[in-house]
């Protein structure tokens, strides 16, 4: 299995230099040259079977010889070992042909902890057979980087840096960064917005001397890994549902298109999904891509579901390198004229093959709130913000003939002011959390300046 950059000219990498590169050196995004396909038989065989157990045969044709079936096999039930459910991913039915997929019973409590803690143990094994050490700095919306500290924290072979924009995330969301006490774990509060942090992380990987210096590895989305780990609850779900023999729809929150990505994968194995549906909040930029054919930034307006303040969704560049036919010069045009103009436009062509997979909508901050209480009203279920836009385009646009499955991608706790102004209810964290707020905090603030940023990494780097 070899990787390929999304702009064309960097190397081929098999997975597990894939993994431990990150962002190719061109600056494009590693995919896999090919998409292993698995049959109906294959799917059907899916069913019954533990989480873990899908895992590894939904993931491992994409590994290579990195890892032999053991280690890998252990490598996933390590990384499972600690989620709060026994189903990993449990679905809660909300009404007939509505499912809510359920992604925040790991240590986190949220989505990101399905790849994290993959990682963090693929990482770890890695590095250790080839006697290195990397360090690895993420740029995080909120639930990412406090994914990538829980992954990390204590391991032997990374440095972690994860930077997060001072004053967006939620509170649970910060102190989930910044009350690890582990010394190879470093929280940075950046001043300014998620794509402030996501381009400075972009630009410590174009710094090649930096890079080499450091030996720079990157957990974000923009790592083929973490979509790779994401691709599974899509079958896990699916399958439990009766597929094969019956398709069914994904809608999912998203800001940075990495969630959504994964289904796109798990479709193009053989899975039959319907539609893929993009929810985004008021900064919509997908949808309006998707409705317009004009990707343009715009003001990054702060949110009720801060994870999803972004403008530059790292991931749908993946997307593009499959609508243009894998033409890594017409991404690197437009990912150069997003850097330069803020922006480009797509042919009609290109716009249909984009909507030949995906549809979208998105959501106010009052119809947020309204779906967090209309939801707990009529179902009992306590939505997060995030959960709440994925639910709320799900029932304006699924098709009810149709198994629609909602991604629920936090825990609503991990939102509680926004919860409690919408439906009167303030969630609780779990027993496992409960001193959250009593734990000390270790930060650093920083500006939104790379020389700042690159000497206090040089400088906190373990020896």
């Amino acid at each position: 299995m070899q990787y390929i950059s999304t702009r064309g000219t960097a190397p081929h990498l098999r997975f597990e230099d894939a993994m431990l590169t990150g962002l190719a050196r061109d600056g494009g995004l590693y995919v896999p040259q090919d998409i292993p396909q698995m049959s109906r038989d294959q799917i059907k065989a899916l069913r019954g079977l533990s989480y873990e157990e899908i895992a590894f045969r939904v993931m491992r044709p994409f590994i290579g010889d990195t890892f032999s079936d053991e280690v890998f096999f252990d490598i996933i039930t390590a990384a499972y070992k600690n989620f709060g459910h026994s189903a990993r991913a449990p679905l809660v039915q909300l009404e007939n042909n509505h499912f809510l997929l359920e992604l925040f019973h790991g240590p986190t409590l949220a989505f990101k902890d399905f790849a994290m803690q993959l990682i963090g143990q693929m990482f770890q094994v890695a590095l250790k057979k080839r006697s290195e050490r990397v360090t690895i700095v993420g740029a995080t919306s909120g639930d990412t980087g406090s994914a990538a500290i829980e992954a990390f924290g204590g391991l032997d072979a990374v440095d972690v840096f994860i930077l997060y924009p001072h004053g967006r995330v939620s509170e649970v969301q910060r102190r989930q960064m910044t009350t690890p006490q582990h010394e190879n774990v470093h929280a940075l509060a950046l001043d300014g917005h998620f794509d402030d942090c996501q381009a400075r992380l972009k630009d410590m990987f174009n710094d090649f001397e930096f890079r080499d210096t450091v030996r720079l590895a990157g957990v974000n989305s923009i790592n083929w890994a973490r979509v790779l780990a994401q691709v599974v609850y899509y079958f896990s779900s699916a399958v439990s549902l009766g597929a094969p023999e019956r398709s069914v729809s994904f809608t999912v929150p998203t800001g940075n298109f990495g969630d959504i990505f994964a289904g796109y994968i798990a479709k193009h194995m053989g899975l039959p999904i319907e539609d893929l549906v993009i929810a985004t909040n008021q900064n919509d930029i997908l949808h309006r891509c998707l409705s317009t054919g004009e990707y343009r930034m715009d003001k990054v307006l702060p949110s009720y579901s801060p994870s999803m303040d972004i403008q530059i969704s790292s991931n749908f560049e993946r997307a593009l390198f499959d609508a243009y036919d894998r033409d890594g010069a017409a991404v690197a045009q437009l990912m150069d004229a997003l850097k330069t103009d803020k922006g480009f436009s797509l042919s009609q062509g290109i716009i249909d093959r984009l909507r030949q997979n995906f549809s979208s909508g998105a959501v106010s901050e009052q119809e947020t709130l309204d779906c967090i209480r209309e939801t707990m009203q009529n179902t009992g279920e306590i939505l997060c913000p995030h959960s709440a836009i994925g639910v709320h385009v799900a029932g304006q646009l699924r098709n009810k003939d149709v198994a629609m499955i909602t991604l629920a991608t936090a825990h609503p706790a991990k939102f509680p002011d926004a919860v409690e102004k919408a439906s009167g209810t303030r969630p609780a964290l779990p027993e496992r959390m409960s001193d959250l707020f009593q734990r000390d905090e270790r930060l650093s603030q920083v500006s939104n300046n790379l020389d700042e940023i690159t000497s206090l990494i040089k400088d906190r780097i373990i020896s």
